[in-house]
Order: structure tokens, then C-alpha cells, then sequence
């Protein structure tokens, strides 16, 4: 619209946590944070502070020309999926290839316990190793190219279902909706399913341990001969109403609605 003109991108490269290089016109750019501008041997003037911002820095040809200034717009449901997750005694750490001072202005609006900021994808992948290693059980949730090797190594992994494709292959998880108050979601629906499987298999206990000694013959020890001829289908009957309560309980999932999406009531919110 201004009439600028492009001139032809000649070659391109991207590496996580650090930018982009590419040759544009004849010129080879650098576009990304400090990290690479050092290993492109450019020298960066010192620069004001630009809180609750992230500074990218752009150069051509080992030659600094400025900066550009961007700042993450926060989702309206962070703040409550966040909430969700420390009213359930979880603690939460945002790491960020962002700056310290972008970090903590988002970490201060949706209510994060701690900020580790300017990350690179081998950083995140260390402090979950140092959090698994510390005996916690770690969910990692990304959309990244960034995010991939501590999604893979994360207990649990959830990834977002814009993400890139490196991201939900690494993911044991992935959310449908962009919506993060699937995470406390997801959550909730796991803690249903595993409250069920131990349900069932208590059934399962109580009917074995009753059954199988009567299909064995125990009420022949009590004095009901009579009955011999019975046990077995008594017993199979038996055996049939166990897998149908076990069935019955685990269709009650369906009817299951996480309240990080649907409210108290049962509701979508």
C-alpha cells in the first residue's frame, strides 16, 4: 500500500529460539533476538527498556538497522483457565522465548505462579527434565515448533489444535477448540475417566470374589447339595450382570461435562 517496492527473496532459514536469515535482494538479513545477531558478528547499540514488550531485532549485511517492537494480546479465557488450574492445587510456569519484561506484564495479568522468559527449545526441554527430576508430574501445553521437545518429554503433553504439525505430533493430547479453558478441561475428563476405570474395576473384584467361590462349589461345605447343579449358572448369570453394571457405570461418561467449560450447572459458557 506504500508503494515499497520487495525485491525477490533469494533464500530463507529459520531457527527456533533464535530468528530468521535469508538473502533479500542481493542483501543477507537477519531478523531475530540478540543471540543471533552475535553469531552474525553485529554489533547492537544499547536500547531503552520497552516493558510488556518484545524487542526483534533486524540487520543487513552484519549491519544494524532497528528494531521492531511487538506485544502478545492475551486471550480472554487465560485468566479463568489458569484459575481452574491453581484451584485444583496445580502449579503453573509460563516459559516464554519473549523478553523478561513482555513475560511478566502477561504472566501478571493472567495470574501464572512463575515466569521463565527468553527460553530457547532446548531450555523448556531442561526444565521440565529438572522438574521431573525434582519428582513433579509435568503437563506442557504449546503450539510451537518451540515447544515440540518438551512436549515430547513432558508427562503429559497437550498441544493446541492451530498449532504447528511438529507441535500435535509431539503431543499426547490435542485440543480441538483454541480455546485454553480446554486444558483444566482435559484435565477434568482424565480424572473422570481414571475415577471410572477404578469403579469398574471394584465392581469387577466384588463380583469375582463372590462368584467364583459359589461356581467352585462352596455351599456344598454349608450343606446345600441341591444346589450343585445350579452353581455354575447362577454363577454365569452373575458374571453377566457384572459386565453390564461395569458398562452401565461407563456410559455415565457421556453425560459428563467439565466445568472449566460448562460452568456448575452443566452449562457452556
Amino acid at each position: 500500500d506504500a508503494g515499497i517496492p520487495v525485491p525477490p527473496l533469494e533464500s530463507f532459514s529459520g531457527r527456533s529460539g533464535y530468528g530468521i536469515s535469508c538473502v533479500c535482494g542481493g542483501r543477507e538479513v537477519l531478523v531475530g533476538n540478540r543471540d543471533l545477531m552475535e553469531e552474525g558478528q553485529v554489533n547492537v547499540p544499547d536500547l531503552p527498556e520497552a516493558p510488556g514488550m518484545t524487542r526483534i531485532l533486524v540487520a543487513a549485511d552484519g549491519s544494524y538497522l532497528g528494531s521492531i517492537l511487538v506485544a502478545d494480546a492475551v486471550r480472554p479465557e487465560g485468566p479463568e483457565a489458569v484459575a481452574r488450574l491453581r484451584s485444583d492445587g496445580l502449579k503453573t510456569i509460563m516459559a516464554t522465548g519473549d523478553g523478561r519484561s513482555a513475560g511478566e506484564a502477561i504472566a501478571s495479568e493472567i495470574g501464572v505462579d512463575e515466569v521463565r522468559a527468553e527460553m530457547k527449545p532446548g531450555d523448556k526441554l531442561k526444565l521440565v527434565k529438572e522438574l521431573q527430576i525434582a519428582q513433579r508430574r509435568v503437563a506442557m501445553v504449546g503450539d510451537g515448533i518451540n515447544d515440540s521437545p518438551a512436549l515430547t518429554q513432558a508427562d503429559v503433553g497437550i498441544a493446541v489444535g492451530s498449532g504447528t504439525d511438529v507441535a500435535i505430533e509431539s503431543a499426547d493430547i490435542i485440543l480441538m477448540r483454541d480455546d485454553l479453558r480446554c486444558v483444566p478441561a482435559a484435565l477434568e475428563t482424565g480424572k473422570a475417566v481414571m475415577r471410572t476405570v477404578k469403579q469398574n474395576l471394584a465392581f469387577a473384584f466384588v463380583y469375582n470374589a463372590i462368584c467364583i467361590p459359589i461356581a467352585a462349589g462352596l455351599p456344598v461345605l454349608f450343606g446345600y447339595d441341591d444346589m450343585v447343579g445350579h452353581m455354575p449358572m447362577f454363577a454365569a448369570a452373575a458374571m453377566s450382570l457384572s459386565s453390564i453394571s461395569v458398562v452401565t457405570n461407563t456410559l455415565r461418561l457421556r453425560r459428563f461435562r467439565p466445568k472449566a467449560l460448562f460452568g456448575e450447572r452443566g452449562r457452556r459458557t
